[in-house]
């Protein structure tokens, strides 16, 4: 393993410090992550051709894309959209039918259920909220796809941190946690208020193409001088 070790050991696990060199150059990072991304047409890039900025499809998307591939995602998002856009069309669906239509996203049952039944609470809100605690009362949302949908849709300064936001994050030196929850928290406090918006689009598109969960693209990577590589093996074989 080549994971980042400079700081381990004079004293133990309280040793360690963040990259600090990463942290003062965030704002580059998520330009060449951009742009790194973009070449690649990431998939989140091609979902947000299907969402338009528009709340409510973004909310969907975000939804449908816990737990199952990017691919996949678009796929399923592509057969509603075509057919469902808007909450009340959501219901005109029945249960089987929409069912029907998710089949191959992870959980597509339990989601067909909570898209339904969050198109209901959506017409009775008169919109799709624009708190955290209104996104909250939605079934199926929880604090991550809440987080994402106001960056996205109502460009508040919040952070959706997904399994690509989380492992990025730990792989930079960033931060050194263990869940989700936790890394949001490191962010919020190390990250300058104007980059937390763009955070998670960012993380995500290079985390898509680059960044991978196994065999990430180092050698290409434009941040390769930069990042402490935190459990990253092999690397010069990628």
């Amino acid at each position: 393993m080549i994971g980042h070790n400079r700081l381990k050991n004079r004293r133990g696990a309280d040793a360690w410090m963040a990259n600090k060199k990463a942290l003062a150059r965030i704002g580059w990072i998520l330009e060449q992550m951009r742009k790194e991304a973009k070449m690649r047409d990431a998939p989140v890039f091609r979902a947000e051709r299907f969402t338009r900025e528009n709340p409510f499809t973004i909310l969907v998307f975000t939804m449908l894309s816990a737990r199952t591939k990017d691919e996949t995602t678009l796929k399923a998002v592509e057969r509603l959209f075509g057919k469902a856009k808007t909450p009340q069309k959501i219901i005109n669906l029945s249960a089987r039918s929409l069912e029907r239509i998710l089949y191959g996203v992870g959980f597509y049952r339990v989601k067909a259920k909570n898209l339904i039944r969050a198109s209901e609470r959506i017409l009775e809100f008169g919109g799709v909220p624009d708190t955290l605690e209104g996104l909250l009362e939605l079934p199926g949302v929880g604090r991550k796809t809440a987080n994402i949908v106001l960056a996205r849709a109502f460009n508040k300064n919040t952070i959706g941190v997904d399994v690509h936001v989380h492992r990025i994050s730990n792989r930079l030196g960033l931060v050194k946690t263990k869940k989700p929850e936790e890394t949001e928290r490191a962010l919020i406090k190390a990250i300058p208020k104007k980059y937390l918006r763009p955070l998670n689009r960012s993380f995500v598109a290079f985390g898509q193409t680059v960044c991978l969960p196994r065999k990430p693209l180092c050698r290409i990577c434009p941040l390769n001088l930069i990042c402490w590589q935190v459990g990253v093996e092999k690397i010069g074989f990628y």
